[in-house]
């Protein structure tokens, strides 16, 4: 269908013409003329495009839909306020179909529910490569991507950018692999209190290890070895996150259906998450959406638990010498409490790269008098997510009905949980790794 030439396109001449608008070396004028040369003029109707394709061609319009919309919106502030601008000049095909009408087609194409514009599905799990998580010797999880090559399509090419969907695409693999373990339970196919069930809770406590410190490691590296600068990131990155249509959900990582998924299957105390979940809902995919209606409307696994052992979180508010008692006649308290904890300091790790690359800057501008960027704001997310909420989401998620069994040593909660206290440091991490599929 000729998606190879389109891709190629975008991996190399988009990001060298954005570079070039942002230099000011060209006009937008020259990247809209040889995005319609190059791709748009050939482009057949959507409905020619297999489903496969169409996905493919939904990553790649995406990032030419983002790019014409920042540069032109940014030339001149107020058009910011009628976004729908940005592509009245940019026509497909021989029937010259406008874009944003001919995006929304070719989203419907894709038989999967994406938005008619681009999103996270498309902008990052699509777009990335195949992702498989691999741990004791068995494939835990696979995320696939909707192109057989390893590399990923950017805005600019900068090493940032690469390294950025990188972490959002292994993050999501490694929370898909916690969440289909955790699933059957949740959903009253395995016991709680079975053998079974605790070896999935040890293996999800070592596939949250492995996603915290993949984030740990993205937060320590350097813009010299590859890392995020922060000037790009709230500068150049997400500048490219702006409207297409008044009101429409650009692009985030609030939007990893994997990342709400585990939340609702682990429980958060924060009485609004489910609005938070269904406000964003407009930017998932159906079978997304389907999966996290499913998920508000079950218990979480702690109270799956505490019923299953006959207790309550307050039953835990005994002195410690008590409260070693009532873990040892319910064991499975011990098996549970690391992956709460673990969670909780997933949250934390998460909050602080929100605060290292985007809060903590813009207050330090805004301190200086450098003040905000006009186009896309960043005293907060693009959907709409300042710190104070970040903040208790964290808070919540820490909050979580275990915490009391912090005050025993962990070394008698491994124990307790049927586990040899160095089983953690001895075993092999989980992985998340690309791989090329057949095109």
């Amino acid at each position: 269908m000729g998606w190879e030439r389109w891709n190629h396109w975008t991996l190399t001449e988009l990001p060298r013409l954005n570079r070039a608008v942002l230099s000011g070396e060209f006009a937008l004028d020259v990247l809209t003329a040889r995005l319609r040369r190059a791709v748009l003029d050939e482009l057949p109707p959507p409905r020619s495009f297999a489903p496969a394709d169409a996905r493919r061609m939904v990553v790649l319009l995406g990032l030419a839909g983002a790019s014409v919309a920042r540069h032109y919106q940014e030339a001149d502030i107020s058009r910011k306020a009628r976004p729908t601008e940005s592509f009245e000049h940019l026509q497909v095909g021989r029937e010259a179909t406008g874009f944003l009408d001919y995006f929304a087609e070719l989203a419907a194409v894709t038989k999967t529910g994406h938005p008619p514009r681009d999103c996270y599905a498309s902008l990052v799990r699509w777009n990335s490569p195949e992702t498989r998580v691999e741990f004791d010797g068995a494939t835990l999880a696979t995320l696939p991507g909707s192109f057989p090559d390893l590399q990923i399509r950017t805005y600019t090419n900068d090493p940032g950018e690469v390294a950025f969907f990188e972490l959002l695409k292994k993050s999501e693999a490694f929370e898909l692999a916690v969440n289909e373990a955790l699933e059957p339970i949740v959903g009253g196919q395995i016991d709680i209190l079975s053998p079974e069930a605790a070896r999935r809770g040890r293996a999800a406590v070592h596939l949250m290890n492995a996603l915290i410190r993949v984030n740990q490691d993205f937060a320590a590296k350097t813009p010299e070895c590859g890392g995020l600068r922060t000037g790009h990131f709230l500068d150049v990155f997400r500048q490219f996150a702006v409207h297409w249509r008044s009101g429409d959900l650009p692009p985030t990582g609030a939007q990893d259906p994997e990342f709400v998924r585990r939340d609702l299957l682990l429980g958060i105390d924060f009485p609004d998450y489910p609005r938070q979940v269904r406000r964003i809902s407009a930017a998932l995919l159906h079978d997304e959406r389907s999966m996290l209606e499913l998920c508000l409307g079950r218990r979480p696994l702690p109270a799956l638990l505490f019923n299953a052992i006959g207790l309550s979180a307050a039953d835990l508010g005994v002195p410690a010498d008590r409260l070693r008692g009532v873990v040892s006649e319910h064991r499975q308290l011990a098996v549970w409490y690391p992956l709460l904890a673990a969670n909780a300091k997933f949250g934390a790790v998460h909050l602080m790269l929100t605060e290292k690359y985007l809060f903590k800057p813009q207050r330090d501008r805004d301190r200086s008098g450098i003040g905000d960027r006009e186009l896309v704001s960043n005293r907060r997310g693009t959907t709409g997510m300042d710190e104070p909420l970040l903040v208790q989401l964290a808070r919540a998620r820490q909050n979580h009905p275990l915490r009391a069994l912090s005050r025993l040593p962990g070394r008698d909660l491994a124990i307790l949980a049927g586990a040899e206290p160095d089983q953690a440091e001895r075993a092999d991490p989980p992985v998340a790794r690309f791989v090329a599929t057949a095109g």
